[in-house]
């Protein structure tokens, strides 16, 4: 048929079904407007979008992980704007498309091999010991449980499946990388816009109500973007910068390489700009882990000398002590002279006094300043924890803690075993080298930060995590085609 032939628009309304489907869904819609108001409108509006949408998930069930990866970043944000809680959100995407991916192979056999391997089990073995938290007789709340488990456990248990399964071709770990550099860039932009030209009146609202005892310090503002938090922002920026900086290295592209340095360079602003302290040890962390998997005396020689002189630069000389963002962060190399972290060190005395008799912990969402909203003033609740990992042993206890400990552990040396010997696509082999590093900083920093639970950190930790592990099979993939191109042009 002539496709200037085929009716659109206007000329549907010609037929009388279509016109009446019509009519009846602006009298529904004007109805409701007029009885529940703009709300009750909206909610009639997006019921077919979400129809709509949810159709369009089953026959193409990956749009549902490219749709979180991307809300990742934005619903902290968001919500200073709309005052909605859209964490919920997350669990919504992430559970809709384990319905979608049902319906998609409802008549389809499923082949389970892409996620039967040890990562899948150690999230399943942590988020069993997260559920079993749910009866620890010291928790006071069954509400608290359900609204921290998410980060410390459920996303862990629901992402890296979804990802082995979805997300595992290699043109899917191109968009991941592709999407987390270019809303990097946003973040980093936003930062700088906050620092030189001020925050807007809803930022202002949120540093007032809430965010200014800890944001502005002496006059400066640490800028934290559409974070949920500076700290936050510095240790996801970070883990960006590194990655984009191996990336730059060895990328051969042009338009690739310029798009990882600039990656590279707003990162490390954005990180600095964030004025927090623990965010610089991702890219000495992750820096350090890369030296290791080269294997090279020459990039080992090289780049611990460049280590060095970052660390006397901080460490030894006053040089941009002007900049306060570099002052805050020059301090987390004298830790012996700063007064936040010996109160840190008290705490940390204080949790092994209570955690003595209490080896499963006091709960999960009972410590720290977050579990006040569900627990009122309670020991826990008015002892800061300020690192992830003294979190997980306040609310998890000492088995959780080491339960956790090994599966980060396993997962570090098992990547550092695929990264340095398991691949031989030298393009692959850098960026699940960049990956790796990425995460490995993340676990170093967060025991000054507890940022590998909250957003957008823990999605990208959790869907690095699984591509590392399904490099193997990524490595045979770009094989297998490369012989197949070869065969074609012979």
């Amino acid at each position: 048929m002539n496709p200037f032939q085929i009716p659109t628009g206007t000329e549907l309304l010609r037929n009388p079904i279509v016109a009446g489907i019509v009519m009846v869904a602006t009298v529904v819609l004007g109805y409701a407007m007029a009885l529940g108001g703009f709300m009750t409108a909206a909610v009639v509006i997006a019921i077919p979008i979400l129809f709509y949408s949810f159709y369009r998930l089953i026959l193409k069930p990956e749009i549902g992980l490219t749709f979180a990866l991307i809300i990742n970043f934005f619903i902290i944000g968001i919500s200073r704007y709309i005052p909605v809680k859209l964490g919920y959100l997350m669990d919504i995407t992430l559970i809709s498309t384990y319905i979608a991916l049902f319906f998609h192979y409802y008549d389809k056999k499923i082949d389970l091999k892409p996620v039967n391997n040890d990562l899948t089990y150690l999230a399943i073995i942590w988020f069993s010991y997260v559920i079993l938290e749910m009866f620890n007789p010291e928790a006071l709340n069954k509400t608290a449980w359900f609204a921290s488990m998410r980060g410390i456990g459920l996303y862990m248990v629901l992402v890296i499946p979804l990802v082995q399964f979805l997300y595992n071709q290699p043109r899917h770990l191109d968009r991941f990388l592709k999407i987390w550099g270019i809303i990097s860039i946003i973040a980093s932009t936003k930062a700088w816009m906050q620092l030189n030209i001020g925050v807007d009146r809803w930022e202002q609202k949120w540093l007032d109500e809430v965010g200014g005892i800890t944001h502005l310090l002496w006059g400066n503002l640490r800028a934290f973007s559409f974070f949920s938090d500076a700290g936050q922002f510095g240790a996801a920026q970070g883990q960006i910068g590194i990655v984009a900086m191996i990336m730059f290295f060895y990328e051969k592209r042009f338009k690739q390489r310029m798009f990882w340095l600039v990656v590279f360079l707003t990162g490390y602003y954005g990180m600095s700009s964030s004025g927090t302290r623990g965010a610089i040890f991702v890219p000495f962390a992750g820096g350090a882990l890369y030296l290791l998997i080269k294997k090279n005396v020459r990039v080992i020689l090289i780049g611990s000398i460049f280590l060095v002189m970052i660390y006397s630069f901080f460490r030894y000389t006053t040089i941009g002590n002007s900049s306060y963002q570099v002052y805050r962060m020059r301090s987390a190399f004298t830790p012996d002279d700063d007064a936040s972290f010996q109160v840190r060190l008290k705490n940390q005395a204080i949790f092994e006094s209570y955690l003595k008799t209490r080896p499963f912990g006091g709960g999960i969402g009972h410590a720290g300043s977050r579990a006040i909203t569900y627990t009122g003033e309670t020991f826990l609740s008015s002892v800061a924890t300020d690192s992830w990992f003294v979190l997980i042993w306040a609310e998890c206890g000492i088995v959780g803690l080491y339960i956790h400990l090994f599966v980060l552990g396993f997962f570090t040396g098992k990547g550092l075993y695929i990264a340095m010997f398991q691949i031989k696509n030298k393009d692959l082999e850098i960026k699940i080298t960049a990956l790796l590093c990425g995460v490995f900083g993340i676990l170093v920093a967060s025991y000054g930060n507890a940022v590998l639970g909250q957003f957008p950190t823990g999605l990208l930790v959790y869907m690095s995590m699984a591509y590392v592990f399904m490099a193997p099979t990524l490595d045979k993939q770009l094989s297998q085609e490369s012989l197949a191109a070869q065969t074609l042009n012979e």
